[in-house]
């Protein structure tokens, strides 16, 4: 499916951002890499723990977020860390008032494990559920 651009005026999208351009917040997860972590914001960056996740292993942990309700749509992507080839991180739930994010090792089992702590970025998509 291609991207309709017809209705594309660049003298209005002129400067238009997408994203929010204040109120971003940042939290660093202490203990262990399943550590729930508080951040009430629409935007910010969490820094994960850097005990080791073996390969082939994964870690979940509740990002608590009094912005997040049912319908909103949360991403998340690795900003910066010490990572091993294959680690990934994802949105694997969310509801009102909280999100989970995954943070797994696809590193095959006699692979590297991940020791580092990961720089993580999310943004809040606020959206309307059918």
């Amino acid at each position: 499916m291609a991207l309709d651009i017809s209705n594309y005026d660049p003298a209005v999208s002129a400067g238009a951002k997408i994203g929010y351009s204040r109120g971003g917040a940042s939290v660093t997860q202490i203990t262990n890499r399943a550590t729930g972590v508080t951040i009430n914001a629409l935007s910010g960056t969490i820094t994960t723990d850097s005990t080791s996740l073996a390969a082939e292993a994964s870690a979940v942990f509740i990002v608590t977020n009094n912005t997040v309700a049912i319908g909103d749509v949360v991403v998340c992507s690795i900003r910066s860390g010490s990572i091993a080839l294959n680690t990934d991180v994802v949105v694997s739930a969310v509801a009102a008032g909280s999100f989970s994010i995954t943070v797994v090792n696809g590193n095959v089992a006699a692979g590297t494990a991940e020791t580092g702590a990961i720089v993580i970025n999310f943004v809040v998509i606020k959206a309307v559920s059918a």
